[in-house]
């Protein structure tokens, strides 16, 4: 409805009536038309109605829902299924052109305007959040993994004859396997033992990269978010290692644009040191579905030769998710959640730290992991510990990790030993659970509960093998001191074989 239908309007029904709904509608309208003059993240969200009002008249811009369009191309955005076609608001198209995922559509100008108002948001975000110097974002329809491949490939094209990435280790398999499909080879740096933390070997980082030389390196890759007892890798002194060496610094920052200290990190080693890219997940960071990661970095021309890396076309689903969510939640309801992770985190330790207790177990202490947390498992054996987890997860509590020691895991010709500890001899067995974005009281009351009816459980089978291994050797103590006693006497005792003859 524009100004000339709402006159028209008034002809039938009372002017009164109309002119208050289109006072109503003009206040939507105005929030759409700030959001396309500003690019900025809305301060408050907005309600669904006016979302949807505004996705609606998007895909009304593109060919696929134009009034007697006629396609006689091989892609014209048809879909058989109006299920489909709702679930995606009609959007058929996806983003970008052959060759250019950013590039304008010329048939799904709507589709190209929601891409582009999506990463104008998303950069907003990310100065938000902590990285405030961060230049330029866009949103790409993979996840976290094959992020960090298409940011090394690009790596690869100012540096065709480097061939080597320095990595200290982290064991998630995405990690390292990113490095082996962009056609590199991985060089793992073993974390040190600093009290129970896993941290950044800053000497061994530097002599590898004095090793293989500088010019063979592609580039270090370093970590933020992470499972305990490892913490976020030393940034601010790798970016000062990789700026003094002339090497790239690639930052795999999965789930740390909801933690202040990840995002602090970042910011604060790109002013000191050298990072080029910094690539973080969707779904871990602004609650939508699997299948999208933000690729951010410092320098726009090197973030834009990234998305043109990307072959062709791509989804449009994960912009479009993010873009919903954001204009959903506002700035003052994201940074809420930030605020509400944080409290859980600090209650999800103090209710794991009265529950290790209880049990004869600690939380390690982990002061630089500002997401993740710990707690031994030094009580009951490494069997047990695994199958502790396999009751947790029975119990429908999902997300925790269970280690235990010696795991030994073979990726693409390298040896894991002590695989998911993130070292090669971590001193003992262990499990972690998360203060995530979204957690909520109720979830961290739940899994308490379980957990602690579970190490009740594994603590009641411990001390049942261990009666029935005592009574084991009560038994033979008494069957020896009968035999004693009989061979004494001069008769065979009858729980003697008796072919022992009495001396």
């Amino acid at each position: 409805m524009n100004a000339e239908n709402f006159k028209l309007a008034e002809k039938i029904v009372s002017p009164s009536y109309i002119q208050q709904a289109s006072q109503a509608h003009k206040a939507r309208e105005n929030k759409i038309k700030h959001l396309l003059e500003q690019k900025k993240w809305p301060e408050e969200g907005w309600d669904d109605a006016t979302i949807e009002l505004l996705l609606n008249d998007l895909s009304l811009m593109d060919s696929n829902n134009f009034l007697g369009n006629c396609g006689v191309g091989e892609r014209e955005a048809r879909i058989a299924s109006s299920l489909v076609a709702k679930r995606h608001y009609r959007f058929g198209h996806g983003i970008g052109r052959s060759g250019d995922i950013a590039a304008i559509q010329p048939k799904a100008a709507g589709s190209s305007l929601l891409n582009k108002v999506t990463n104008a948001l998303m950069l907003d975000v990310l100065r938000i959040a902590g990285v405030q110097s961060a230049a330029a974002c866009f949103v790409v329809p993979m996840a976290t993994g094959m992020a960090l491949v298409l940011s090394m490939l690009t790596l690869r094209q100012k540096r065709p004859h480097s061939k080597y990435v320095i990595w200290p280790r982290i064991d998630q398999k995405s990690c390292f396997k990113s490095i082996v499909t962009a056609g590199l080879q991985p060089v793992v740096i073993e974390n040190k033992l600093e009290g129970d933390e896993l941290r950044t070997d800053l000497e061994a980082v530097e002599a590898k990269i004095r090793e293989l030389g500088p010019e063979n390196v592609l580039c270090v890759m370093t970590t933020t978010s992470c499972f305990a007892p490892r913490v976020p890798d030393k940034l601010e002194e790798v970016a000062d290692l990789c700026k003094r060496h002339n090497i790239p610094h690639l930052v795999n920052n999965a789930y740390g644009v909801q933690s202040s200290k990840c995002m602090h990190l970042i910011q604060q080693a790109a002013r000191l040191g050298r990072i080029d890219v910094f690539v973080q997940s969707t779904d871990k960071n602004f609650l939508v579905p699997v299948g999208g990661a933000v690729i951010a970095g410092f320098d726009r021309k090197l973030i834009e030769e990234i998305s043109k890396m990307y072959p062709g076309r791509a989804s449009a689903t994960p912009s479009m998710d993010v873009f919903i969510t954001l204009l959903s939640l506002g700035a003052t309801g994201y940074k809420k959640l930030l605020k509400e992770r944080k409290t859980m985190y600090t209650y999800l330790h103090e209710q794991l730290t009265q529950c290790a207790g209880k049990h004869g177990e600690t939380v390690l202490k982990t002061p630089h992991n500002p997401i993740s947390i710990a707690m031994s498992l030094n009580t009951i054996q490494p069997e047990e510990a695994t199958r502790l987890g396999s009751m947790l997860f029975t119990r429908f509590v999902s997300g925790t990790r269970v280690i235990a020691q010696g795991e030994i895991k073979e990726l693409h010709g390298h040896t894991f030993h002590g695989f998911g500890a993130h070292s090669e001899c971590y001193p003992g067995n262990y499990l972690t659970a998360a203060a995530a974005i979204g957690m909520t009281k109720d979830d961290v009351d739940l899994f308490i509960k379980r957990l602690d009816k579970v190490l009740e459980t594994c603590t009641k089978r411990k001390s049942k093998d261990e009666n029935v291994q005592n009574n084991s050797l009560d038994v033979g103590t008494k069957n020896e001191e009968q035999a004693l006693l009989s061979a004494k006497d001069g008769q065979p005792s009858s729980n003697v074989d008796q072919d022992i003859q009495p001396t």
